[in-house]
């Protein structure tokens, strides 16, 4: 724990690499950049992004002249009831999406196996979520992104929507937000098509 005699002092993380889980703070009064590793983060649920305002303390490391310590993310209340709503709407979003499916796959317009390979899939793009979230913390290998969107596209994607906000994991890396939105609407497009003519024929094919 921070003692109360601790100086904290706030700063910018002005990189961050996330395989490695290190990066470097920019102090906010000037000076060297300050050496931060994931395991001074007091909050292990939230994943570091740049440009994300830090306050720190200092501490002494084996290999440079001092690192940061006991590091927490500057985050007012606006913000984290922002953050609150964006996670409760992402699972009312699935909510929805897989209670609409339901209804669609009980009224005959899909066969069950169709619903229950979403649900399946989505329990196993959650947990991949989480396995790669665990191992974040943690500096074991990670799961690669490639394989996150492959499971995703293939039905996986509402797990992996709560697996992002309720594990707050991947959320600010825009490159994989646009890829994975973009897996979002390749799915959704191909769930489209199952219930077109020439969806349903091929579906009466194998089913």
């Amino acid at each position: 724990m921070t003692s109360q005699n601790e100086v904290r002092l706030a700063g910018t993380l002005s990189d961050w690499k996330d395989r490695q889980g290190f990066g470097f703070i920019t102090p906010e009064a000037g000076g060297d950049r300050i050496f931060v590793h994931r395991t001074a983060f007091t909050n292990r649920k939230r994943q570091p992004a740049v440009g994300a305002k830090l306050l720190y303390s200092l501490a002494p490391h084996k290999s440079r002249r001092v690192c940061a310590s006991q590091v927490s993310f500057v985050m007012d209340t606006a913000q984290a009831r922002a953050a609150d709503a964006r996670q409760g709407s992402a699972s009312w979003s699935v909510v929805l999406f897989l209670s609409l499916l339901a209804v669609i796959t009980f009224k005959g317009y899909l066969p069950v196996a169709v619903l229950g390979l979403y649900l399946v899939a989505s329990a196993i793009s959650f947990l991949a979520y989480s396995e790669d979230k665990s191992a974040a913390r943690a500096g074991h290998w990670r799961t690669s992104e490639k394989i996150l969107h492959l499971l995703d596209v293939l039905c996986g994607w509402p797990g992996g929507l709560l697996a992002q906000k309720k594990l707050r994991h991947k959320c600010a890396k825009r490159d994989f937000q646009v890829v994975f939105w973009l897996t979002v609407f390749t799915n959704c497009a191909g769930l489209a098509w199952l219930l077109s003519p020439g969806g349903k024929a091929l579906l009466r094919h194998f089913f």
